[in-house]
């Protein structure tokens, strides 16, 4: 295969011109499908070379003929196809970067630890499985990265490397991180990401220079007080793990500006607060040692298609005593509050949302459909009309993948079958699916039974105290005769009773909007600007309008 002719052209000039750095990438040149196969001999009598970047082409050798680059300081072969690394780049003594990374390498050769002055090694996104110890020798190193590769241990002697600063270790199959890291004590960063890792080592804690540590998408249960020693520490990152429990002190980590726990099952602090930044961490932890209180409700969305039940579930986890009546389609949503007490004689308040089925409601239920709920699915037996994948899709994209109940609702006792397997494997937050005869009340115990548990065990709920300034505006809204108020005037009530940060006072409305005890959409432009204080005065107001003659015509 002919080599093309930019390559030609620019290794013309690095002779003419005495180059010390010649640059035969592809993405230098940027010509589409234009790439190396393999590497002219003119390239090896370059003597003066300092730096050769041959990334990005489609290199399955390297020639020996390159041995006689002795002053080359920097080499990248990434973005290649080799499976090997010939023998004699252990003779680059003079190398400081090599960067091997994106290839096919299944091992890392035993001379590689022959290159000395090497203060950085990139290996990432290969097939390694072990690491040799002649590596050991490159004391030099400040920076490794061993990212994507196979590794399912880290060898003791990394340990030695004690210059390192930065250390990339992520998407491995790393289940434990050896001792010896603890001796890295000039690392600044290190990355154990996207491994099998069941907890963070105590020695971390010795690593007092790091300012990054990403452990995300591991299998963390807990994060050691030992972290707390991290004070030079600016990002954190513990995503996608399976940490229960935001301990207060990662807010003692003053240096901190980011700090992500995104999806992981936190309990004792509200999960968008959890989700939000240290900042919103640091002051929700201060406003709860100004007192602390607890607010048992949440809100229960019951939907489904036209004349499915819906309203007569309603009424009937309301009063199981109510009788059956032709009930009037409803009309966008109505609202009703139950109580029920719990095991420990506490009353637990839930806000059932019973929402119209009319197919000129649905582009609307968008605003109203919350996370931090239970959302029950109503379907008539009698009828196919039930689009099971649209309900369980909707819910899972608006909801925060809240829980959801499928009620069959077996009028005349009609049974039907769904493909419940199916369902459960594509939607993880299916629950369980319950047969009632709301006629009858046949089943109407165990629905309640079960609204019950998920209700009482959402994740808001299971979460420690809130603080006292909370409930205290809670019921100040609640106490409200008012439709509405402006955001100014929320803003009033939330300092009035203790708030002083307005981030605070914005958690604290989207948090009472989940649970639908007010309406306040913050990413509206226009509706920001205003809290609903009562739910059903909201609600009407919107379908009203599209129930108008004139908006159904159009």
């Amino acid at each position: 295969m002919a080599i093309p002719k930019h390559f030609v052209k620019r290794i013309i000039e690095a002779k003419e011109k005495q180059l010390k750095q010649l640059n035969l990438s592809r993405d230098f040149f940027y010509y589409d499908g234009d790439q190396l196969t393999e590497i002219l001999t003119e390239v090896s009598n370059l003597s003066q070379l300092e730096v050769l970047i041959l990334s990005g082409n489609q290199l399955t050798t390297v020639p020996e003929s390159l041995t006689k680059l002795t002053n080359l300081t920097q080499l990248d072969l990434s973005g290649n196809q080799l499976t090997t690394v010939p023998e004699f780049i252990g003779n680059l003594t003079n190398l400081t970067e090599l960067d091997l990374s994106d290839n096919q390498l299944t091992t890392v050769p035993v001379f590689i630890g022959n290159l000395t002055n090497l203060t950085e090694l990139y290996l990432s996104f290969n097939q390694l499985k072990t690491v040799p110890e002649s590596l050991t020798k490159l004391t030099k190193l400040t920076q490794f990265h061993l990212y994507k590769n196979q590794l399912t241990t880290v060898p003791e002697f990394i340990g030695d490397l004690t210059n390192l600063t930065e250390l990339y270790l992520s998407f491995n199959q790393l289940k434990t991180v050896p001792k010896s890291i603890g001796n890295l004590t000039n690392l600044t960063e290190l990355y154990l990401s996207f491994n099998q890792l069941k907890t963070v080592p105590e020695f971390i804690g010795n690593l007092t220079k790091l300012t990054k540590l990403i452990l995300g998408k591991n299998q963390l249960k807990k994060v050691p007080e030992s972290l707390t020693k991290l004070t030079n520490l600016t990002q954190l990152d513990l995503a996608k793990n399976q940490l229960k429990k935001v301990p207060e002190s990662l807010t003692k980590l003053t240096n901190s500006t980011w700090l992500n726990l995104r999806d992981n099952p936190i309990e004792n602090i509200p999960i968008e607060i959890a989700e939000n930044d240290i900042g919103a961490i640091r002051s929700y932890f201060r406003q709860l040692k100004e007192g602390e209180d607890y607010i048992y409700e949440a809100k229960l969305l019951i939907v489904g298609e036209g004349c499915a039940g819906k309203t007569t579930l309603a009424k009937k986890i309301e009063n199981p005593h109510y009788q059956l009546q032709n009930e009037k389609s409803t009309e966008g949503i109505d609202i009703i509050q139950w109580t029920f007490p719990l095991e420990d004689g506490r009353d637990f308040r839930v806000n059932i949302w019973d929402f119209g089925g009319q197919e000129i409601y649905h582009a609307t239920h968008q605003f109203f459909l919350t996370k931090r709920s239970l959302y029950t699915l109503v379907a008539d037996t009698r009828k196919e009309d039930t689009d099971f994948h649209y309900w369980l899709n909707i819910v899972e994209l608006l909801s925060n993948n809240s829980p959801l109940l499928i009620i069959k609702n077996e009028k005349q006792n009609r049974h039907r079958e769904i493909n419940e397997r199916a369902l459960r494997g594509q939607f993880t937050n299916l629950k369980e699916t319950l047969a009632t005869n709301l006629a009858t009340n046949r089943g109407l115990e165990d629905i309640l039974t079960q609204i019950k548990f998920y209700v009482s065990n959402l994740p808001h709920i299971k979460e420690a105290a809130l603080p006292r300034t909370w409930k205290q505006v809670r019921e100040a809204l609640e106490e409200d005769s008012r439709n509405y108020i402006s955001l100014d005037e929320y803003l009033r009530i939330c300092s009035n009773n203790g708030f002083t940060l307005y981030n605070d006072k914005l958690q604290l409305s989207g948090y009472l909007h989940d649970l639908g005890v007010c309406l306040h959409f913050q990413d509206d432009p226009l509706l920001k600007k205003t809290v609903i204080l009562k739910p059903e005065w909201g609600t009407y107001a919107v379908y009203k309008v599209l129930d108008n003659d004139d908006v159904i015509r159009n």
